[in-house]
This record gives C-alpha cells, sequence and structure tokens, in this order.
C-alpha cells in the first residue's frame, strides 16, 4: 500500500485535488497492466486541510496504521515540511510532487520531490522579466506567512539584481489578507514595470483586482503556486494577461503529454493542471522505483528512488539529483481568455 496526503479541502484544495486525481490515474494504469512484480497497488489518501498538525498527522496515521511502503506528497512546502519529518523519522519514503522550497529535501535521505526548485523558479521568472517583458524595475509582495512565498521572493529579487534589475520595493501580507491596498499604493508609487506576486492562487487573484482598481497597469508575474483553475474564477478580468511560471502546459505536443491530457480528460471531464501532471509523475516514478528495487523496505526503496535517471515524466525528462531534487525546465505561460497558455520554456544553466 502507498499513501497521499495532501490539502483536499482548505484554501489550497484545487492543489490537492489535482494532485489526487493524478495519482489515481497512474494507479488504475499501473494495476490495469498487472500491478508491479504481480501486485496491484492500494492507495490510501488522507486530506491534511492545509494544516501543519494535519499534515503530521496523516503521515503518522498513514505509516503506523495502514503501513503505507511510501506517501506521495504534500503540495505546499510548509505542510511538506510538516509531514516529511514524520516520515524521515520512520525511514518511509516520501516523494512530494510540487513543494519547491529547498528546505523540504534536507530533511533528510528518504524525502525526495519531482518539480523544480524555487532558486531556479526564481531564476527563471527574472530571466523570463528581464528578456522577455524587458522589465528594468520590478516591485515584490509575498506572503510571509509561507515559506515557498518568501523563499521565491527571495530567490527572484536575487537574480533579478544580479541580471542588472532593481527591486524597487518588497512588501508582505499574510495569506487571506483581504484589503492589501496599502502595499499596493506602496508598490505604485515607486513605478515599477513588473509586479512580482510569489504566493498561492488564492490570494493572487484578489490582490490582482485590487491592484487594477489602484491602476496599476505593470504586468503581474507569479509563480507555480498561481497554477488553478481557480485562478481566473478569482480574479477574472484582472489576471488576463498576467504570467505565472509552472511546470508544463497541456498545450504541448509531446506524445506522452497529448495521451496523457486525453486520458485525464476522459477521466474527469477537464483538462490537468501543473498539479495533475506532477502527481501523475511522482506517483509513476515510484512504481518505477518499487519495480526496479529489490526489496520495498524503507532504505532499499529510497535507494532505487535515488538512482532515478532521465525518467520520462509529463512535466519533462527526471534525474533525481544527489540531494534528491528534480532537475528540469520551468514553462511560463500567461492567462488568455481566463486560460494559461505556453508561452516560454526556460532550460536550466
Amino acid at each position: 500500500m502507498i499513501g497521499h496526503f495532501g490539502p483536499m479541502s482548505g484554501s489550497e484544495a484545487t492543489f490537492g485535488e489535482s494532485t489526487a486525481r493524478g495519482i489515481r490515474l497512474a494507479v488504475r494504469e499501473v494495476n490495469a497492466s498487472g500491478g508491479i512484480k504481480g501486485r496491484l497497488v492500494e492507495l490510501r489518501s488522507y486530506d491534511d486541510r492545509g494544516s501543519s498538525q494535519e499534515a503530521g498527522t496523516a503521515v503518522t496515521r498513514l505509516i503506523t496504521s495502514d503501513k503505507v511502503i511510501a506517501i506521495l506528497g504534500e503540495n505546499t512546502s510548509s505542510m511538506s515540511l510538516a509531514g516529511g519529518r514524520i516520515a524521515q523519522q520512520y525511514g518511509v519514503p516520501m516523494i512530494s510532487p510540487s513543494s519547491t522550497n529547498p528546505t523540504v529535501t534536507r530533511i533528510g535521505d528518504k524525502i525526495f520531490r519531482v518539480c523544480f526548485l524555487d532558486q531556479f523558479q526564481g531564476w527563471a521568472q527574472a530571466k523570463f522579466a528581464r528578456e522577455s517583458l524587458k522589465a528594468r524595475t520590478a516591485a515584490i509582495l509575498y506572503d510571509q506567512s509561507q515559506a515557498y512565498s518568501k523563499g521565491l521572493a527571495e530567490y527572484f529579487g536575487t537574480a533579478f539584481e544580479e541580471m542588472g534589475g532593481t527591486i524597487t520595493t518588497e512588501q508582505a501580507y499574510s495569506g487571506g489578507d483581504q484589503d492589501v491596498s496599502a502595499q499596493l499604493t506602496t508598490i505604485r508609487q515607486t513605478g515599477p514595470d513588473v509586479i512580482v506576486i510569489p504566493g498561492y492562487y488564492t490570494d493572487a487573484g484578489n490582490i490582482a483586482i485590487q491592484a487594477r482598481k489602484l491602476g496599476l497597469t505593470a504586468p503581474l508575474l507569479g509563480g507555480d503556486g498561481w497554477e488553478s483553475p481557480q485562478l481566473a474564477t478569482i480574479g477574472g478580468a484582472a489576471v488576463e494577461g498576467s504570467y505565472y511560471s509552472c511546470h508544463y502546459a497541456f498545450q504541448e505536443s509531446r506524445p506522452e503529454v497529448r495521451k496523457f491530457v486525453a486520458d485525464f480528460e476522459s477521466e474527469y471531464g477537464e483538462k490537468p493542471d501543473s498539479l495533475g501532471a506532477l502527481g501523475y509523475d511522482a506517483a509513476r516514478l515510484l512504481f518505477d522505483a518499487m519495480q526496479r528495487a529489490h526489496s520495498w523496505d524503507g532504505a532499499t526503496l529510497a535507494k532505487a528512488i535515488s538512482e532515478t535517471k532521465d525518467f520520462a515524466g509529463i512535466t519533462g525528462r527526471i534525474t533525481i539529483d544527489p540531494e534528491r531534487n528534480a532537475k528540469k525546465s520551468a514553462v511560463v505561460v500567461q492567462m488568455r481568455g481566463g486560460v494559461p497558455v505556453a508561452v516560454s520554456t526556460i532550460e536550466p544553466e
């Protein structure tokens, strides 16, 4: 049995649901092909509601009660830190589909990820802002309550300045704040060429509305935390034309992407976002390691995961490096007609 924990409810619920759908699709596919070494895969999934305490409880239950051999999750970095410490303590491998903060895999030798890191994402955003948007100045508005947002803000700012840009101001809010007009007014006074909002979609849509009401016309640039069908629902016209970095785009022409999109849409009635693709990749990468491992004890399975090289994922070719991270490209999309459309692919240096 394998486990999954994620925010199936709460403010980041679309992250959890999209990821779970990708994982379930991967489980159905592997079982339809006969399972792994003649054994069908069972999946046990728990909702942590976006709470660090619940994340720790979910992982403890998966390990001690359900006796899972590996865990998939969490989406957000703060929750992966909470759950990952428990998984490491018990020696059970955990693969995060989408936690991009570098501290996650530093927990220990049983913690992995299939997404890029925020150092790279921040650099990729800065490169896009400087080269594609021709931005010379940028303002940053970040969520001080989230490790993800604070880290991405720092990495963008450092890279942007190294590329010759200027940060006009850095402003902070706390996730769920309804009124950020004071911060946006300060940003407006500095006249930036681009406004970087490295938070989650629930706040990004609301911030975009307030920014446009205050007369801010500069392009908005977010990170993969913006990836959700709810972004357009919340932000409406205010997010049109905005950009964000993510892990893949469903319009890609690679055969494996076309097949995945068709299968996902057939199963769930909608096209998969990056979270669905990352959940699918995390599960399939785990199954690949299970197939290669001569035993499924924690140490042996973790070793097999660590030896993953050039795995053909939906979100790109995945090689797990010595720090248990995935090296891969980033895609920048633009919101057009309420749909994210790929406009650039940025490769690691």
